[in-house]
């Protein structure tokens, strides 16, 4: 399953941003059924983020939310995404 959440960062903040999400992807590696993940930044409007991870299933990543250390520095930055559904499943795949 993909877990896509989206978030607008002043250019200020982008730095600061960056940080934490680096801090969330490296918590969220450490729970298991973690897949990969990554930051991105849209190359049309640079205020737009997207922290995408991939679980192994969707029971792994409600399990990695509900984990004390993540709860503690990932929660803190997913709670800035903007307000849409995250979770996705993958429909295809080559």
């Amino acid at each position: 399953m993909l877990a896509i959440t989206r978030y607008c960062i002043a250019a200020q903040d982008a730095d600061g941003f960056a940080a934490a999400a680096d801090a969330a992807l490296a918590v969220l590696a450490q729970r298991p059924g973690f897949v990969d993940g990554f930051l991105g930044r849209n190359l049309d409007d640079p205020l737009l983020w997207t922290l995408t991870t991939r679980w192994r299933d969707t029971g792994s990543y409600r399990r990695a939310l509900s984990s004390f250390e993540v709860k503690a520095v990932a929660v803190p930055l997913l709670s800035r995404a903007i307000d849409e559904p995250t979770a996705y499943e993958v429909a295809l795949a080559r």
